[in-house]
């Protein structure tokens, strides 16, 4: 194929499994492979091991392109669950990463599933305190404070809260008690890959 050709030429490789593109972004086969995975009150595309680079691609890579692939099987996971959803939301990026990055993954994966999924995005939460990167905190990643997110809207029903990784559980643990506080009867979740699978313990 041409675009194979061309991103050969360039020397693209496809971020999924570091093989040759023969399309846009991603593999034929990396395509194929893209299922989620559901655990009760949240969905996944895989382990980090496995889905790692896909998440890498889309945080740090500029490869914003991704996101319609990426949602598109994450929006079959939720509609397998069969959640009664008013809404979609994610967790919000900290300024420096958004400007650094111009956009925020979580935002882009989760207006992407609005769309898929046909209902409402809002940005209803807003992070009032920093904390490091939570790949670089060690054993202290799940010490977060407990007021990092504030909801800066009222929300009712259900709703699906988005991030890029779930790597303790502790950003997105702080993030649901804000929604929950913003209205919200029911929080779900979905990510790209879950870094450390015991923090999918509570929600299964």
């Amino acid at each position: 194929m041409l675009w194979g050709f061309l991103e050969a030429l360039l020397g693209h490789a496809c971020p999924g499994c570091g093989g040759p593109l023969d399309g846009p972004l991603l593999c034929a086969a990396c395509r194929r492979a893209l299922k989620a995975q559901g655990t009760g009150e949240v969905v996944y595309l895989g382990l980090y091991g496995r889905v790692g680079g896909l998440a890498r691609a889309l945080k740090y890579g500029r490869c914003a392109g991704l996101a319609p692939l990426l949602a598109r099987p994450l929006a079959e996971g939720v509609l397998a669950q069969g959640w009664a959803l008013s809404g979609v939301t994610a967790v919000p990026t900290l300024l420096p990463r958004l400007l650094q990055r111009g956009y925020s993954p979580p935002e882009l994966l989760a207006k992407e599933l609005a769309r898929l999924l046909h209902l409402p995005y809002r940005r209803v939460l807003v992070r009032v305190r920093y904390t490091p990167g939570q790949p670089t905190r060690g054993r202290e990643r799940t010490k977060l404070p407990s007021r990092l997110f504030l909801p800066k809207a009222r929300v009712v029903g259900a709703w699906l809260l988005v991030d890029d990784v779930l790597t303790s559980g502790a950003t997105f643990l702080r993030a649901k008690e804000a929604l929950l506080q913003a209205g919200a009867e029911r929080v779900y979740g979905a990510f790209l890959a879950v870094r450390d699978p015991a923090a999918l313990g509570p929600y299964r």
